[in-house]
Order: structure tokens, then sequence, then C-alpha cells
């Protein structure tokens, strides 16, 4: 199995060596457009992201909630694929070589492009890690074992209801980072106690050396900072996604106002978790 370090363990290690968390940012690829997608894509290390999530549109996205489904529809509609989505993180690696790129989804339209296909793809485009909702531990010959091999990393979710018992299993292969969800239920649906966030990171750090991102309910600088103080990432996605939204004309078109609307959230955020520990 490879145990070569990648872009997202230098850039995890990097903010440690700041002593600050990491701002991870989710995007869906493709969303509202592939031109506007790269775009912002491409400005968003500059306005403080640190990791950069690229969601893969699906028409079956169970474990989403409303905002990032109707981010999924508007790129599939858009004519985004999963070829397209790694064209996308290709584009984007000319520009940068070390912002790392996750790519994050559900694993039908992998299993459909082919998983040795897929791997080596996303390995030439510039694709650092993977988080694939839908596999368990149990399925890891499916997907994981071939992409850690294939020197990706593959990034497990963790929740509240993930006790002691099932951490080891779920932490197993997992590499680059855990990602513990602080709400029980889909993306975008509630507000985490953030009393109960530094006991979580505590427990998992208790089964793993890997850093810890904590993610759902980061909605401005304030929320991040309170997630910033006690985990090594913060993850913000469905607060972007309703920012890109709420710019789109009646159409759900992009508008001029489109990216800067998403990169002054994402500037504001990154405001948060920077200073949290200051």
């Amino acid at each position: 199995m490879s145990t070569t370090k990648t872009r997202i363990d230098a850039r995890f290690a990097a903010c440690a060596g700041e002593g600050r968390a990491a701002l991870v940012t989710f995007m869906m690829g493709g969303d509202p457009d592939p031109e506007t997608s790269l775009k912002l894509l491409k400005a968003l290390p500059a306005a403080g992201a640190d990791v950069i999530e690229v969601g893969m549109p699906f028409t079956d996205p169970m474990a989403d909630g409303p905002s990032i489904q109707a981010a999924g529809l508007r790129a599939l509609h858009a004519g985004m694929s999963l070829k397209k989505t790694l064209k996308l993180v290709t584009d984007f690696r000319e520009s940068d070589a070390n912002t790392p790129i996750v790519l994050m989804g559900y694993y039908n339209p992998i299993y459909v492009y082919g998983v040795e296909r897929f791997l080596a793809d996303a390995k030439t485009a510039g694709v650092d890690g993977l988080i694939v909702v839908d596999l368990p531990p149990e399925e890891d010959a499916e997907l994981c074992i071939p992409a850690l091999n294939a020197g990706l990393n593959f990034i497990r979710l963790a929740t509240p209801t993930t006790d002691d018992k099932r951490l080891p299993t779920v932490l197993t292969n997992t590499s680059g980072f855990v990602y513990y969800v602080s709400v029980t239920g889909i993306t975008g649906s509630a507000i985490p106690d953030y009393s109960k966030v530094s006991e979580a990171v505590r427990r998992i750090k208790g089964h793993t050396t890997l850093p810890v991102a904590v993610g759902f309910g980061v909605k401005n600088a304030q929320t991040a900072a309170a997630i910033a103080m006690h985990a090594d990432g913060v993850v913000v996605g469905t607060a972007l996604i309703d920012a890109l939204k709420n710019s789109l004309d009646r159409d759900g078109k992009a508008t001029d106002s489109t990216v800067e609307a998403v990169l002054a959230l994402a500037r504001d955020i990154a405001g948060g978790v920077r200073n949290a520990r200051a």
C-alpha cells in the first residue's frame, strides 16, 4: 500500500506548524456551469481555502441536504459529468500545483466509469484524495484499497453515532484526514453543539494520529472559529453553496456577482479559522 506523502498531508502539517486549523471548502463541480465553477475553483485558495473538496454531481445524493442536492442538479443540467469534473481539476492544476483537491461523492458514477480507469485519470488530473460517502469499510476492496495503492488518500467520515467500538474499523484504511460530521443527519441541516466538538475530536484522536476536520453547521466566521479552536480542520460547504445560489438569476444562471459572492463568504470564514487561536 502506498505511504507516499500527499499534498493533503503536507497542507495539514503546514497549518499545524502555523498553529491554526486548516480551512476545507466544498464546491460542487460544474455548479452553476463548468466555466463559473473553474473560476471559483481557481480563486478559492487566495480567498483562504487550504484544501478544496469538489463534488462529483450525482442524480441520487442521499446524504446531502437540499442545497447540495440542488447544486448537483444545476451542474448536471449544465452538462457536467465525472469526466468533466476530472477535467476541472486538470485545468485547475495548470495554475496551482500545491492546493490539495479531494473529490467527494458517491460510488455509482465511479463504478460506471470503471474503478481502474477512474483512479488513473484522477491521479493524472491532480486529485489528492477521495471521499465516497456510501462505501463502508466493509467494502474497502472495491475502491479504498485500490485508491491507496494508486497514491490517493481515502478520507472517511465519522459521526456522533460512530462509537469507540466502530471507530477502529472506520479508521483502518483512512488516510489524509478524518472528516467528523458534527451533527446527525443530512448536510446543512442543523447547527452542532460546539461544546461537544472538542470532546468528539479528542475521542477520535484517541484512535488515530490523523488530523480531524469538522464540518456541518459552519455558516460564518464565528461558527468557523468555534470549531477551529478544537479541530485540525474546519469544513464548509452548504453556506458557500447557498451564497452561490442566492447570486444566480431567475433562470438559475451565473451573474456578474456569483464568483465574488462565494469568495466574500470564504474570506470571512477563513478569517475566523485563522484568528481562532490568536
